[in-house]
């Protein structure tokens, strides 16, 4: 992953990081590049909200997923960490707050 210094994306990669389950995917996904279903049962939640954290992570860039095909015929999707490093300091957050778009409220008609 590129080093983050623009405000909005490093609010989406802090938001990706952001959860606890999150962060057992990634210190799972550190050790080896994992299936969906071994990722699931490894950390004891469904895979339709195994999917919700992985889509999260990989919109991120902190992630890959890609499909392979098993011994027996079967696609699989295997998801990979992919190497980062967030240097987070009060002078990348002041960098990065001149660059955040801030959403407007909506105005009561």
């Amino acid at each position: 992953m590129k080093h983050t210094n623009y405000g909005d994306e490093l609010l989406k990669l802090l938001e990706a990081l952001s959860n606890p389950y999150r962060f057992k995917i990634i210190a799972a996904l550190n050790e080896e590049k994992q299936y969906v279903s071994q990722l699931a049962r490894e950390l004891g939640i469904s895979r339709p909200l195994l999917y919700l954290h992985l889509h999260k992570l990989e919109a991120a860039g902190l992630i890959k997923g890609h499909h392979e095909i098993s011994k027996t015929g079967k696609a699989m999707k295997f998801f990979e960490l992919l190497p980062f490093s967030i240097p987070l300091d009060q002078n990348l957050i002041s960098h990065a707050a001149a660059t955040v778009t801030l959403k407007k409220k909506k105005e009561d008609k």
